[in-house]
């Protein structure tokens, strides 16, 4: 990235990970941050579910660095089980945010320079009040509730690694860093049989996790964030997994 930034001239806009969407991993955001900012390009990190690292102080340490970043943008309908449209972005310089956003026409009025507009903060003109049911979530978890969400996702994730990981012909592909199991499935000859067995669990209908590709091959994505998701959901979802692959072999 440094030698890039080097031969670059102009404006550059540096975009960094917080949590990988098929491992969870994360890049090395406080170096890159020093080698962004030391070139003058604007900082970027997509944080969709990764950010929320930093509501548990286990965690956090993934996250160093990141708060020196330009811009942000993080999910709320993964661990916060909000409806799916609500998301954010977070912009350290105001003045760059409202310039990249407000519209301008004859027929569209401004408010005066003392009252918020938030059609200077969003692409959408209108919109409904996503803000309403994040406030709620975030209200009743609180710190600690926050806390506990996210963390025992994570405790859950490596649980469902460990258990699949013990299975014949069953490969955990990731290091297990936040809630992300990426894992691919094989046949008794070797062939990958990954979409084949996520079909078959998702009809038993008592876990679903979605297919991706992984290095030019299929595999499965699991990916824990529901906020009633105990141990013993994670050990009759890998049950079904378990069965699934056994039937498709």
């Amino acid at each position: 990235m440094r030698s890039v930034l080097n031969r670059t001239d102009g404006p550059a806009i540096v975009c960094a990970q917080a949590g990988n969407v098929n491992t969870g991993a994360f890049d090395p955001l406080r170096e890159i941050e020093t080698i962004a900012h030391a070139k003058s390009a604007w900082l970027h990190i997509d944080g969709a579910f990764g950010l929320w690292a930093a509501a548990a102080p286990s965690l956090r340490h993934l996250v160093d660095g990141a708060a020196r970043a330009d811009s942000w943008t993080v999910d709320g309908h993964k661990w916060l089980n909000v409806p799916y449209d609500s998301g954010f972005v977070i912009v350290a310089h105001p003045a760059a945010h409202a310039a990249a956003m407000t519209q301008s026409a004859a027929y569209l009025l401004r408010a005066n320079d003392r009252e918020r507009d938030c059609q200077e903060w969003t692409p959408e003109a209108s919109r409904r009040a996503r803000g309403t049911a994040v406030y709620a979530a975030l209200r009743s978890l609180g710190r600690r509730g926050l806390d506990e969400l996210v963390t025992r996702c994570c405790r859950c994730a490596g649980r469902i690694a460990a258990r699949l990981g013990a299975e014949e012909g069953v490969d955990v592909l990731n290091e297990v860093v936040l809630n992300q199991v990426l894992v691919r499935f094989r046949s008794r000859s070797g062939e990958n049989i990954s979409p084949a067995v996520a079909a078959r669990f998702q009809r038993e209908g008592v876990c679903w996790a979605g297919g991706t590709e992984w290095r030019g091959e299929p595999a499965v994505r699991i990916s824990v964030s529901a906020w009633k998701t105990t141990d013993e959901d994670v050990d009759r979802s890998v049950e079904s997994i378990v069965r699934a692959h056994a039937a498709s072999r």
